[in-house]
């Protein structure tokens, strides 16, 4: 297997871990795939070889729809922490409990 495929199958798998832990609630987990994303996508830049490599950018273009789900579930994510972020500011202290006591 020529290496830019094999860094692509890295970042591949990469993406793909993202997209299990988006739906766990473990921000380590989360923080961990996407550091690996970016090792992974340090890899293909460094390769070099996917602007002459028409299998590599075969793969490339296979793999942005992976990345654009990535990218949608992380602002869907994003909107629903806002959201409940300004729910409990619109309700104020008195219905919403406090994290700690005094």
């Amino acid at each position: 297997m020529p290496l830019g495929l094999a860094a692509l199958d890295e970042l591949t798998a990469a993406f793909e871990e993202l997209r299990a832990v988006l739906d766990g609630a473990d921000p380590a987990a989360i923080e961990s795939a996407s550091a690996r994303i970016a090792r992974a996508a340090s890899g293909v830049r460094a390769i070099g070889v996917w602007r002459s490599d028409s299998a590599v950018k075969d793969r490339l273009k296979a793999l942005q729809s992976l990345m654009e789900a990535a990218r949608v579930r992380t602002n869907v994510l994003a909107d629903h922490a806002n959201q409940r972020l300004a729910i409990l500011a619109a309700q104020g202290s008195e219905t919403a409990p406090l994290t700690y006591g005094r």
